[in-house]
Order: C-alpha cells, then structure tokens, then sequence
C-alpha cells in the first residue's frame, strides 16, 4: 500500500480505573485534567499494545472535542494556510463495498471523499488533516497535540466501579438500546447499515462525554498523537524522526468494526505517517496544565 495511506488497526482488550479532577479551572472549549501515574495499553491486546505499563504525565487541558471543520476553516482563513492534502492534490479514501483505499483527486478537509462528494459539515470533526496540519494548527492555538499516556489518562478519568473498562464510556458500546459512539455497524467493509445513526463521521458531542466531560474519546474519528509510533518498550529510547517515521493515533474512527478493528478501546492505537491524511482521522489539542 502507499506509504501515505499506511494504517494499522488495533485490537484487543483494556486496562485500569481511573479518578481525578483538575485543580484549576479549564478554558472554554477544554478540559482540565490532574496528572499522575497511567497504565497504558493492555497485555491481553495485540503487541502493538504490550506490555502494559505505568506512566507520569503531569497536569494537562484537552480540547473538549476533536477540532470541527469550522475550527479548521477559522485557521485557514486566518493564517493561509493550506494543507498537505491540498498540496500533494489528494487524499486517503476507503471505499464501501470493498474495503479498498485509494488517493481520490481533489480530496481535502473541505471534501473528504472526494469534490465530487458533500463538503464537510461545520460541527463534524475535521479530517483529511496531516500529522503536519494537526501539529500547525495546535501551535496557532498556543497548544500542541497530546501525548499517548496523556490520552489514557484523560479516556480512564472518572471511571468507576470494580474491574477495568473497555471504552471511555464503560464496559458495553450499546447502553438501553443506544449506541455511545459512532463506529462501523453492519458486515465490515461490505455494509454500514448506519445503526448508530451515521455512515460517516457525525457532529461532534452528539453522543455525549465521557467521565472526564471529553467528547468522541471512542469512535468518530482515530487523532493523532504526539508520540512517535513505536513498541512501547522503546519509548524511553532516544529517536530521531526519519522520512519514514510514522505517529501515532488514538480513538478510533466510523471505520471501526468491533469484530475487525474495535480501535474505539481505551488502549487501541492506530499509526500512519506525518504528511497522510485520511478520510477517517483528525486531531485535538492539548495543552500544558
């Protein structure tokens, strides 16, 4: 497959409880979350995930939802910007029915899947967005993008009761009849039968917060990390980005099948490099406590 559409979907199972409350207050649009000591990823889940560990992250914000289309647009008409999909004039697109992705001309943050498709809706997740992109845009913001423990310690905070959660939300992705995120449902990649309500991706917040008050922590759309993607055994280890590094991701996407990627897991990672953009992944911003 083309360097710029490499993806790796997680899957697995998931650790750790977790409670906590940021001492000082958060800006509009972020959350606030207290540091300390975070089990990340899971030794029942693929090696990608192994073996589970224990991490210190300090006092951190995390923008309270993925970072919508017109968030996006604001950044674009403010500073010129242009993305690396509008650059290389074209972008990551996986199509229904087979599975296959494909670079589709003219496919951007403005049109996902292609010009010929409907523009991207102003409250949805932005996507088509670089690793580069995600990291401009925080920086305009005076942030910058979240850390993989940063990200387990936000999705495991406010957890409670005995045993370890599988989702941001808890333990089971249908509640009351109710899906609690927007994932794939139906025959993976042959049929999205649109159970939970949406094919692609969906507003931002439409199926609430988790514990911590954070939006779309499972599903919607994979967000990249700021971590570079490597076995965590390694992550102490010096590295030097290379053309070839890839970064990390986490969250999973409308693309995921729970009996094929179940990447929406508090420990599932996904991985691509720094100039892919996806029809399935965006970003939000995170910011010193």
């Amino acid at each position: 497959m083309m360097k710029r559409l490499s993806l790796c979907l997680a899957l697995g199972l998931t650790l750790t409880v977790f409670t906590s409350t940021h001492a000082a207050p958060a800006p509009d649009g972020m959350v606030g979350i207290t540091g300390g000591e975070v089990a990340v990823g899971s030794d029942d889940g693929p090696l990608d995930e192994r073996p589970r560990h224990m991490r210190k992250v300090g006092d951190f914000l995390l923008d309270t939802t993925p970072v919508t289309v017109a968030a996006f647009a604001r950044f674009v008409k403010e500073t010129s910007y242009r993305s690396q999909a509008e650059q290389f004039g074209d972008a990551g697109v996986m199509t229904y029915g087979t599975g296959e992705w494909k670079l589709v001309k003219g496919a951007d943050w403005r049109h996902p899947r292609g010009p010929d498709q409907p523009a991207a809706e102003k409250d949805h997740p932005v996507t088509q967005v670089s690793w580069n992109d995600a990291k401009a845009y925080c920086a305009w913001r005076g942030g910058r993008l979240p850390t993989e423990a940063e990200w387990e310690r936000a999705a495991r905070t406010g957890q409670k009761g005995d045993g370890d959660a599988t989702y941001t939300f808890g333990d089971k992705l249908v509640k009351e009849g109710q899906f609690r995120a927007n994932v794939w449902t139906g025959m993976f990649p042959y049929e999205n039968d649109g159970a939970d309500g949406y094919l692609y991706t969906s507003p931002v917040g439409v199926f609430g917060r988790s514990p911590a008050g954070l939006a779309d922590m499972a599903g919607n759309v994979w967000q990249w990390m700021a971590d570079i993607y490597r076995p965590y055994a390694d992550h102490d280890k010096p590295v030097t980005p290379t053309k070839d590094t890839e970064y990390a991701m986490r969250g999973g996407s409308f693309l995921c099948d729970p009996n094929v990627c179940h990447g929406f897991r508090l420990a599932a990672r996904s991985h691509a490099s720094a100039e892919t953009a996806l029809m399935h992944v965006g970003f939000r911003c995170a910011r010193d406590g």
